[in-house]
């Protein structure tokens, strides 16, 4: 299943830039443990580095004696009581959690909410259950390697071009973009074809660690090895649900797609 990622609704309080984090664990050692990495859909694509105050578990003894953290706690329930929702408002007295929480316990496959229309792909990737996901980036516990293959071929880029709302002329992901897609029926073979496929696009992303998934989705600047390896996976992908790369194009994918999800809500 696939959710959307935490939501703080503090007002920015519980969010620390490197900067900010450096300085408080410098005075504060104790806080490493529960200042963590934060993540949306800009930070996810552009590899941009923020933080958070992640205190879910965390005793209070081991964050009253903050003064910082403790001021921003305060600056969280003044932001909440000021908040027309009702359910906002209830939650500035637990002003140390986020409004709605929805951290897995294990890597999760992440899906950037907002991504550039000018990319051919989606960029998605794994990240580790230390790695707190916004309510801006999509995320789904457990993926498996096949899972990521489907989702990141040009199948289901073209469903998501169909189905998806727009961020302005961006592409707006979506759960039900996810939950209605219809997958192939594919037998062990077709399976470790894509599962081979899915592992060479992270295999080509790994030759440029230096690279953001921004620079790497550009179309202009797409490297020789990633751009290989997607057509390795498009071509698996596409055979799993009994198509062509030569002669297909991306509206009979569609129409393929819409009969298919039409079989099965019948």
């Amino acid at each position: 299943m696939m959710s959307q990622g935490s939501k703080p609704v503090d007002g920015g309080n519980l969010i620390l830039s490197p900067a900010e984090r450096a300085a408080l664990i410098k005075q504060y050692p104790q806080t490493e443990s529960y200042i963590r990495r934060y993540v949306g859909s800009r930070d996810f694509i552009n590899n941009v580095e923020r933080y958070c105050i992640w205190l879910k578990g965390v005793s209070p003894s081991q964050f009253r004696s903050v003064p910082p953290i403790m001021e921003r706690l305060a600056a969280v329930t003044e932001a909440r009581l000021k908040s027309p929702t009702p359910s906002v408002k209830a939650l500035a007295e637990m002003p140390m959690l986020f409004t709605e929480i929805r951290q897995p316990d294990s890597n999760y496959l992440a899906v950037p909410e907002v991504s550039s229309e000018n990319r051919r792909y989606v960029p998605m990737g794994w990240m580790s259950p230390a790695v707190i996901a916004s309510n801006k980036l999509y995320l789904v516990p457990n993926a498996s390697l096949y899972m990521f293959g489907v989702m990141t071929s040009n199948v289901h880029m073209a469903w998501m071009r169909a189905v998806a709302g727009r961020m302005k002329s961006d592409y707006s992901y979506s759960p039900t973009v996810y939950a209605n897609f219809p997958w192939p029926e594919v037998d062990d073979k077709q399976k470790a074809q894509i599962e081979q496929t899915a592992q060479g696009i992270l295999d080509a992303r790994k030759l440029y660690p230096d690279s953001s998934l921004a620079d790497l989705y550009d179309p202009l600047a797409t490297v020789p090895e990633l751009r290989k390896a997607h057509q390795d996976n498009d071509r698996a992908v596409m055979r799993a649900y009994g198509l062509t790369i030569k002669g297909t194009t991306e509206s009979d994918t569609v129409a393929m797609l819409f009969e298919r999800y039409r079989q099965l809500t019948k």
